[in-house]
């Protein structure tokens, strides 16, 4: 199968998979980091498959909505790579960098994979979880979770293991400081950076309307 031909049969793949997905990990999620990975990789030196197909197949079945599983993902990736004959060495690559994307894998400092493919297929999937799209997403997840807006009375848990993370309940405006508002500083390309900075800056700006607007300054 050619390189286009497999591209086409991912994304079919993928829609399918995510038919039902919750709105801010669907089809156009992982659409959005396609193209976002795809610009980023213009400017590095990167194979372009690996970032494409990691790209594409980075969300399939995301573990919050697995009861916390992170190896549903990578099996269906990779059963799905080897049933269109990838060559083994970019499976394995595809496969890293799925298991190595996610925020909640920051909370493991003995991770010993790294590519700049990874970096590429990071950033773009950290893109969009900020700025408005970012917020919108938030939002959304917070709502299908019934969680609260905001709580004043709960703070922020900046100190978090990775079990706390995955398992936390509290108000969607404490994710702001918890996940989002790290992100700039956590981008790995020059890219990413300048981007994230703008988004960065619209989520502040975002986050001092929301509290005028909670306590009354009209």
């Amino acid at each position: 199968m050619d390189t286009a031909a497999l591209f086409e049969e991912t994304i079919v793949f993928v829609k399918s998979e995510l038919s039902n997905a919750e709105g801010g990990h669907d089809w156009f999620h992982t659409e959005r980091v396609f193209n976002n990975a795809l610009h980023i990789a213009k400017h590095e030196n990167v194979n372009i498959n690996v970032v494409a197909l990691a790209a594409l197949l980075h969300d399939i079945a995301d573990s919050k909505f697995h009861d916390g599983d992170e190896t549903i993902g990578p099996r269906k990736a990779s059963a799905f790579l080897i049933k269109n004959n990838v060559d083994s060495v970019i499976i394995e690559h595809v496969i890293q960098i799925i298991e190595n994307m996610s925020f909640k894998n920051t909370f493991d400092k003995n991770r010993d994979f790294n590519s700049k493919e990874l970096e590429v297929v990071q950033d773009a999937d950290r893109l969009d979880a900020i700025g408005a799209i970012g917020i919108a997403r938030c939002f959304n997840y917070g709502g299908f979770k019934n969680r609260p807006l905001y709580n004043p009375e709960i703070s922020p848990n900046l100190n978090m293991s990775k079990a706390e993370y995955k398992k936390s309940t509290a108000p969607t405006i404490n994710h702001f400081y918890e996940k989002l508002l790290l992100l700039k500083d956590q981008m790995n390309t020059k890219t990413g950076k300048r981007i994230a900075q703008k988004r960065h800056e619209f989520m502040e700006d975002y986050l001092t309307q929301f509290y005028n607007e909670w306590n009354g300054e009209l």
